[in-house]
């Protein structure tokens, strides 16, 4: 499974992300960018460490699992 990582740093220098499941494809930075630029200047996502202030960057994070047979 993938999951887009939106990450930004709170008013206490803090690192906080917003994960996504399930992306759309192919991922469009400009888009992205823009997404975050929104919730900063809207003020619309806050954290425990008070308002979001500044982009730190996005990822696409995927995840394997294989069971073992035991």
């Amino acid at each position: 499974m993938k999951r887009l990582e939106l990450k930004f740093i709170d008013e206490q220098d803090k690192t906080v992300t917003i994960a996504l499941d399930s992306p759309k494809e192919p991922v469009d930075a400009v888009a992205i960018n823009n997404a975050m630029d929104q919730i900063l200047a809207q003020q619309a996502i806050y954290s425990s460490n008070g308002n979001l202030v500044s982009k730190k960057g996005a990822r696409i994070v995927e995840r394997h699992v294989t069971d073992i047979n035991i």
